[in-house]
């Protein structure tokens, strides 16, 4: 099978030379994912909804590349507040909680804009 790029449509992708996702055989690695409406291009200012963001975009890039959240065998998420980890630990759950990936979680210095929270990256294998 084929390398095969998934696009979520930010021109941030081509800009910056890189892929929302990559399918390679069994394996969908996506991207570190912020919290961006894309469908508005905004940014909410709440790491709560920055969260759910993440992961409808993390969602979307996994179903278009033939995944599923169920597929997806390790997290890694990146916060900018420590404090923020009693926030987004349950809505790791919510998300994730049935599928339980190896995950890390960091608590960063900072992302690329001031005002972004979290951002997660996950790897999927496809079930045989």
């Amino acid at each position: 099978m084929p390398r095969r790029l998934i696009s979520s449509g930010s021109p941030f992708e081509k800009i910056a030379g890189y892929s929302r996702a990559v399918v390679d055989g069994d394996f969908c690695f996506v991207a570190g994912t912020t919290g961006y409406d894309y469908t508005t291009m905004t940014l909410p200012a709440d790491v709560t909804s920055q969260t759910r963001n993440c992961f409808k975009t993390i969602e979307g890039a996994l179903k278009e590349a033939g995944f599923a959240m169920a597929d997806i065998v390790r997290a890694t998420y990146y916060i900018t507040d420590a404090n923020d980890a009693d926030i987004v630990f349950p809505l790791f759950g919510e998300y994730l909680g049935e599928i339980r990936p190896a995950a890390t979680l960091l608590v960063v210095a900072g992302l690329y804009k001031p005002e972004m929270k979290i951002e997660i990256e996950v790897t999927a294998k496809r079930r045989s």
